[in-house]
């Protein structure tokens, strides 16, 4: 059987809508990507805000330093590294009122399911380096984006992912 010509009209018009389409989606993608300017992050929702330190002196405020953001697990889980400088003051990352968490900068997204649940029991040692492993529903968190980290009572802002 043959086409007619309205026939092959109407498959290159609908041809070109799912072009148009794809093009858009992959617009508003770029758009939301983690390489905006960083004027357009996203707080924390109240809720979740802690006192702001610097990398720096996160050890001081939760016992902590950060070593290393990390995507992984073809970005479905978000790898959060911590070396104890505190043990005593480090206990209180896991305390149910402070609970640890990744908030995206770009979009709000607060990270905070721990893979498997899994969170540390025992004492912290002094120089040891510990990890926590978040789900990444949707793979939101980015390599390269910018996250606020939430250790114990305290958060580090800007902290680049990689």
């Amino acid at each position: 059987m043959k086409a007619s010509p309205s026939t092959w009209v109407r498959l290159g018009s609908a041809v070109a809508g799912v072009v148009l389409a794809v093009a858009g989606l992959w617009a508003w993608h770029v758009a939301r990507s983690p390489a905006a300017p960083a004027a357009s992050a996203v707080p924390a929702p109240a809720g979740w805000v802690r006192p702001a330190v610097a990398a720096d002196e996160l050890g001081q405020a939760s016992g902590v330093t950060i070593t290393r953001v990390a995507v992984s697990g073809g970005g479905g889980l978000v790898d959060l590294r911590f070396r104890v400088v505190d043990p005593d003051r480090a206990h209180a990352l896991h305390d149910p009122a402070t609970p640890p968490a990744v908030v995206d900068e770009g979009s709000g997204l607060i990270v905070r399911d721990l893979l498997m649940n899994h969170e540390h029991s025992g004492d912290y040692r002094a120089g040891v380096t510990y990890y926590l492993v978040f789900e990444n529903p949707g793979n939101w968190v980015r390599r390269g984006a910018r996250v606020t980290v939430l250790l114990g009572n305290a958060q580090v802002e800007h902290v680049r992912v990689v």
